[in-house]
């Protein structure tokens, strides 16, 4: 995990929500957001999708949620089946069958493959960034998480 020097704010993501309506980074202000991109063709995506589930549903609430965005430009029903059988059922379901949250990531040097994830103050504001797989339900990445809501 590689910590911000300053709290930077992120680019303008846009992306869709399970119900296919436009949403931004902007619409999680107030919360503090891990920021995750994943596709079913990355095994450690896909590895670290029940991590993800795990954190949301020990720390999600009204000042925490994991935005877990699936870019697969493909097959655009295979991410929801395949949450379905993995059985990930504590995350909302987000998508950008368009790739542009990554390319934007790319662009301003915060994303180089794939998982990537941010950690994002409830100001929009990058805390870290992490590029690979990591155990989102450890001990060490609750307390990290608590840190950054203040708890």
């Amino acid at each position: 995990m590689q910590v911000a020097k300053e709290p930077r704010p992120v680019p303008a993501l846009s992306f869709n929500s399970a119900d296919g309506k436009p949403m931004t980074l902007a619409d999680f202000r107030g919360k503090t957001v891990l920021l995750n991109l994943w596709a079913t063709w990355c095994v450690p995506c896909r590895q670290e999708m029940p991590a993800l589930d795990g954190l949301q549903a020990k720390l999600g609430g009204d000042d925490f949620q994991v935005v877990a965005i699936n870019i697969d430009t493909r097959n655009l029903d295979k991410p929801r089946a395949w949450l379905a059988d993995a059985g990930i059922t504590r995350l909302a379901y987000y998508a950008d069958p368009a790739a542009k949250t990554f390319q934007e990531l790319k662009t301003a040097g915060k994303a180089f493959g794939m998982p990537t994830t941010l950690l994002i103050d409830p100001k929009g504001c990058e805390l870290a960034t992490l590029a690979g797989p990591a155990e989102w339900h450890s001990e060490d990445a609750l307390k990290l998480v608590m840190a950054a809501r203040g708890k």
